[in-house]
């Protein structure tokens, strides 16, 4: 019980409820000074995300070798082939499901989702030292390097900021992690604004979020079998990870537990370091399921023509459009709108309600991401040869995985 209460996946379960419940009962000074604390939290987030993406990659990719190419072609390859099948069996799920499941159901309006905002008392800009996509780059850049020239001052260098980075993690992020979550909640409940589009959309709504489940069993099955883990053990052990997702929205900002849910799962430090950011910019099935189910529920609505060639370009175009979200909230569907316009044809309002609808859930399938990106990391896992030994761990790395999973 103990090690149950002291688990982050407890923690972000009752500022769920918590932000739920204080909703109804909060007053509007009370709950902006949470906002105010998320606008503060959220920025530093953006900040550190950067510097964190560098300083896992980096010495990763030093440590997987000569080799590291080749597994960057391997992950790469593993999580748009994913996130692509995600993608066409939302689309034979749409046409199979859409005639009995939206029968007789027309076009809604879009709710106003910014109209009732809550707003902080004041805010505090923190520029990020560099893009997300810079910062791949960089590490990527920097990493090979130090490969190909065998640094080892460089290496060790690398090693420490790792070391800085986790301590940073695991006494100030996760930590503070349950109230930025509260706080999402709290400010979702009192706004009220994606009621609306929850009661007009509901059906597709909740169809897009059981399928994100069925995606996360059909992917730990796969890995299960590349990796011989038990794929429901592993499962379980990432559920810090979907917990902390759902409660957040941004797979960036749950980077550090998806790295302690993967060790978790007897993965490597180095492919973890490797595998968890890169996939959390680049591995959206969560979120290919969704934009999918949604996109293809408005053209069925409006009776537009949905071939089947058609309908699978616009899938593999999204999967690469959808790189360029950076892992904040949001981030993949304002990534497809370019997509939806003009391949798809829809107009402002369709765009609207996507957005809307997409905004109701993003958390289900940001969720259905990053605990995706543990399946895959088993997998690179298992092909690179790396097994983890607790006793080899750096001593942040060891304090990540006990903060996330108690003591």
């Amino acid at each position: 019980m103990q090690k149950l209460t002291g688990s982050l996946l407890f923690r972000v379960l009752i500022a769920i409820v918590l932000g739920v419940v204080c909703s109804f009962i909060f007053p509007d000074w009370l709950a902006r000074v949470f906002v105010t604390f998320n606008g503060l939290f959220g920025n530093f987030l953006g900040f550190f995300v950067p510097v964190l993406i560098f300083a896992l990659i980096t010495p990763a990719i030093a440590s997987l070798g000569k080799g590291a190419g080749k597994w960057l072609g391997i992950t790469t390859g593993i999580a748009y082939a994913s996130t692509i099948l995600s993608g066409s069996l939302a689309f034979v799920v749409a046409i199979s499901v859409y005639p009995w499941l939206l029968k007789g159901q027309s076009m809604v309006e879009a709710a106003d989702i910014d109209a009732t905002a809550l707003s902080p008392y004041f805010e505090v800009e923190m520029p990020a030292p560099m893009e997300v996509m810079a910062a791949l780059l960089l590490a990527f850049t920097v990493g090979l390097g130090m490969t190909a020239v065998k640094s080892d001052t460089l290496f060790a260098a690398a090693d420490e900021l790792q070391e800085v980075i986790m301590k940073v993690i695991a006494r100030f992020v996760i930590p503070l992690l349950p109230v930025f979550i509260f706080g999402m909640f709290l400010s979702m409940g009192m706004n009220g604004n994606l009621m609306l589009t929850l009661t007009a959309f509901g059906k597709v709504l909740l169809l897009a979020t059981i399928m994100t489940w069925i995606v996360l069993v059909l992917q730990f099955i796969v890995a299960g079998i590349v990796s011989g883990r038990n794929p429901f053990t592993s499962l379980k052990n990432m559920l810090p990870a979907y917990g902390t997702a759902l409660g957040t929205s941004s797979s960036a900002a749950t980077i550090p537990v998806t790295y302690a849910s993967a060790l978790k799962n007897g993965v490597s430090e180095a492919v973890a370091g490797f595998v968890v950011p890169l996939c959390a910019t680049i591995h959206l099935s969560g979120s290919m399921m969704k934009i999918a189910l949604f996109a293809f529920s408005i053209m069925w609505m409006n009776g537009m023509d949905m071939p089947p060639a058609h309908m699978l370009g616009f899938v593999f175009l999204l999967g690469i459009m959808m790189i360029a979200a950076p892992g904040v909230p949001g981030g993949a569907i304002m990534a497809a709108v370019g997509l939806l316009q003009s391949d798809l044809g829809f107009d402002e309002s369709q765009v609207a309600l996507m957005i809307a609808a997409y905004i109701a859930i993003d958390s289900f399938g940001t969720a259905c991401n990053v605990t995706g990106d543990g399946a895959i990391a088993m997998m690179v896992n298992k092909f690179a040869g790396g097994k983890l030994s607790r006793a080899t761990a750096l001593e942040g790395e060891e304090e990540l995985v006990d903060e996330v999973f108690g003591k």
